[in-house]
Parts: C-alpha cells; structure tokens; sequence
C-alpha cells in the first residue's frame, strides 16, 4: 500500500519548492490536500508523478510544478473569489480552497462535476461550489472574481470571461501552439487585461478556448 503522505510531502519538496514556490499558503495547501483522493482509483498509484494525470473528457490534472508556480504568480489572498475552469474531480479547487474565501468550479463533463462535489464533500471543503456548465461561460452570476484559474490550455480566451475578472484582478492560463505553451499571467488594468509570461508548460486545449478560425477569400 501507498503511502500517499510520504509521496506528498516528497512531491512538495522535490517538484514544488525548487522551482522557487516558496510561499508558506502554497507549501501548507498541497502539502494537506490528498491528491489521490480526487483521482479514480486506477491513477492513485501516479497521483504523485510529476506530469499532468489525464482524466475522462480531456481533462488533466495539472503537474504540480504548474499548479504551484501558477498559484505562486497569483499570489491569491484569504478573502479573494476565484473561478476555477475545468476542476476535473476536484483537486485544484481544493488546493485554491486552502488559499481564498471561496471558489466557484466550473466542468463541462457531467459525471465529473457530480463526482467532484462528492469528493469535496468527503474530504470536508466547504467554500467551494461545483457548478455543471461550459468552461469558457464562466459563471456571470457569482462573480466578479479576484482571480480565475484555466486548469488547461487555451489557444485565446473569450472576452467575455474576462469581463468576469474584478478590475485589479488576476488570471492565469497556459496559451498553446502546437505542442508547445507557455503560462501566462493576466492583471486587469483600466478594463483591459494585459498578459505576461511567466513559464513554460503544457496542457490540453479546453473546449471553448480554441482560436476561431479565420475564413480566407
């Protein structure tokens, strides 16, 4: 049998801490957020490994040398509202749980979303709302928010979830081309968001997030 204490606390210090997260909030949330508990049982055994997990529908969930330096350059305080786009079973909302007030997660695959709840419901995380819909709607209704997650890729980013972030407000996303992306750090500014790149890394376009393509005469 595992022991998925172990593997966390070596994860933390072998795939997190040298890549320069260092924030105490950050190191405590993945350290307490059983990783394994929001995975099916048949990927448990690589809940730890240092590469995306890949669930039902496209899904993944991120690295934790990604999860960690994303939730590091969105330095998410104790009374922020995060969007979280793409939860998969749960864990990253977990782990955001950990950091702000509260946060609205937000997955297109119905089975998914159900199980999510159940799993943050079992594990005691009691400031976040799943809710079932398309990932690049957000959710209008319970916004604005002080930060907005993209657990996935993206070639660009509706203006409309945008208009969701709270003026001074921050979202990260990892922008693809091809097989190669990086992530990205947006701070709203004057109604405008403005990007900048933070590093590299790679996940799977989310539905919704795919550039339109152009018609060419």
């Amino acid at each position: 049998m595992q022991d998925f204490t172990a593997l966390r606390t070596m994860m933390v210090d072998t795939q997190v801490r040298p890549q320069d997260v260092t924030k105490f909030n950050i190191i405590e949330a993945m350290l307490a957020v059983a990783r394994e508990a929001y995975l099916p049982d048949s990927l448990r055994d690589v809940a730890y490994v240092g590469e995306n997990v890949t669930l039902e529908g496209g899904r993944v969930v991120l690295e934790p040398r990604t999860m960690g330096k994303i939730l590091d350059a969105l330095d998410i305080q104790p009374g922020d509202l995060v969007l979280d786009l793409g939860c998969g079973l749960g864990y990253s909302a977990a782990v955001l749980a950990h950091l702000a007030e509260a946060v609205i997660a937000i997955e297109d695959v119905p089975d998914l979303a159900a199980e999510a709840q159940d799993i943050l419901a079992a594990q005691g995380v009691d400031n976040v709302a799943v809710i079932e819909g398309p990932l690049a709607e957000g959710s209008v209704k319970h916004g604005p928010y002080d930060a907005i997650v993209i657990e996935g890729g993206v070639e660009e980013v509706p203006p409309a979830l945008l208009d969701q972030l709270k003026e001074g407000g921050r979202i990260a996303a990892i922008f693809m081309t091809g097989a190669l992306g990086e992530a990205r750090i947006g701070h709203k500014l004057d109604g405008r968001v403005f990007w900048r790149m933070s590093f590299n890394a790679t996940a799977p376009v989310l539905p919704g997030f795919r550039r339109a393509e152009e018609f060419v005469f």
